[in-house]
């Protein structure tokens, strides 16, 4: 029941009140009831939130169908335990007598829905009963993706990428991380696989605090398409790197692994102090600056400049499926004007012969391509220096014909599905002539 009644917080935290699943993961479980769960009740509540938010087209379909009319919004949690209580249902397996009981509980719970424990049970009952056949005339990707974001995927990469592209965004993601050194034998230690760029993948599942190498510090959580743009510096050792809107902080211990002198620059307090305490048990060094990246004016220009700019993260919906639920395209236009003013001000903290590399974590052109194109033309002295094929374990189809690098969640197949996909990325590196 506990990690149950967590999951509908975490629902209601994110479509109720606009909060990112991060967030309410956070506050949710920082205290209170909820604060005192088991490792694996916390993994059950956060895996039921987040197949609601994946689901949510799918999931209201099914339970509208069973309802003379919609259901008032204001009855307490009464939706978000329907919604949970159809995603166990449906998706996850879980017995009908518990799910549906325990629905039934937990709105006898809730002072605003407890005179709807009869609807939830004959609801879900039925839910349960004649669900999945409903679901099989339901088109995942069209119930599930918004349509502004799916008509964006198809104008920019056709209707069959695009449709790949969202059936990989509604998979759950594995677990990718970075290792300091021997990927090949913490690969082995783990019960992981080595990617063909250096991280390691393991199924998700269980409390990452638990396994192997985590408390020395060994290696850090971090998709694999996170840890491409750092790795477009080529050998770093010995070089002064600006890392800049650096946390949580997965590439700034990348470069300080690697043996880079590293400035990590982070406007907000709050992730400095994660990113901090990230660098502390992987027992890795940086200089850490709370600074807006757009304003700050170090003493000396820098070898090397990494601007993971702020965006709309759609190419990480796998991880982060709240995305799909408070994202909207009116964002993007907000965030490509920063993004523009970012890059400006990163090109002068690079040094005469130095580089640049600009990444986001967005499918979107706008936040991408489009950004490196129109700095090419607005600064003169800035040249390409174009990604190669074969380097750094880069494949082909990663390539741009500009040379630019652009992963999308459905590259690295599998043939296990828990295995398969990787964060949409984009990266351009670009040298600062004298």
């Amino acid at each position: 029941m506990a990690a149950r009644e967590a999951a509908v917080q975490l629902v209601v935290g994110v479509l109720q009140n606009g909060r990112s699943l991060d967030e309410v993961l956070a506050s949710t479980f920082a205290s209170g009831p909820a604060g005192a769960l088991p490792a694996r009740d916390r993994g059950l509540a956060r895996l039921i939130a987040g197949t609601v938010l994946r689901r949510l087209g799918e999931l209201e379909t099914v339970l509208n169908s069973f309802l003379d009319k919609p259901l008032d919004q204001r009855k307490g949690g009464l939706w978000p335990i329907l919604l949970s209580g159809a995603a166990q249902l449906l998706f996850l397996e879980t017995p009908p007598h518990a799910a549906i009981s325990l629905a039934v509980d937990q709105a006898r719970g809730d002072r605003h829905a407890r005179h709807f424990d009869r609807l939830v049970n004959a609801v879900l009952r039925r839910v349960a009963n004649d669900g999945p056949g409903i679901l099989e005339g339901i088109d995942p990707i069209r119930a599930n993706i918004p349509a502004w974001l799916f008509a964006r995927w198809v104008e920019t990469y056709g209707e069959e990428q695009a449709r790949r592209i969202a059936e990989a965004s509604l998979r759950e993601a594995p677990l990718d991380v970075s290792v300091k050194a021997d990927p090949d034998d913490w690969a082995e230690r783990l019960g992981g696989t080595v990617l063909p760029t250096g991280s390691v993948r393991l199924s998700a599942g269980g409390r990452i605090e638990d396994l192997p190498g985590y408390a020395e510090g060994a290696w850090w959580v971090q998709d694999a398409g996170a840890a491409l743009p750092a790795l477009l510096f080529g050998p770093v050792s010995g070089q002064r790197i600006a890392d800049l809107c650096a946390a949580p902080g997965g590439k700034t211990a990348q470069l300080a692994a690697a043996g880079a002198n590293v400035t990590a620059v982070e406007v907000s307090e709050t992730r400095l102090a994660r990113l901090r305490t990230n660098l502390e048990r992987l027992d890795l060094k940086a200089e850490l600056v709370a600074a807006d990246a757009a304003t700050w004016q170090p003493e000396a220009a820098f070898d090397c400049v990494l601007l993971d700019a702020p965006c709309t993260s759609t190419g990480t919906i796998r991880r982060h499926p709240d995305i799909l639920r408070l994202k909207r395209s009116e964002d993007i236009g907000a965030l490509a004007t920063l993004q523009a003013r970012l890059l400006v001000h990163a090109v002068t903290l690079v040094k005469p012969g130095g580089m640049l590399v600009y990444c986001t974590c967005s499918l979107e052109p706008e936040e991408g391509e489009h950004q490196i194109a129109e700095l090419l033309n607005r600064i003169k002295g800035l040249e390409r220096v174009p990604i190669r094929a074969g380097e750094s374990g880069l494949p082909e189809e990663w390539i741009t014909p500009e040379g630019d690098l652009r992963t999308l969640p459905y590259h690295l197949p599998n043939a296990r599905p828990d295995l398969s996909g990787i964060d949409g990325f984009y990266a351009a590196r670009l040298i600062c002539r004298p």
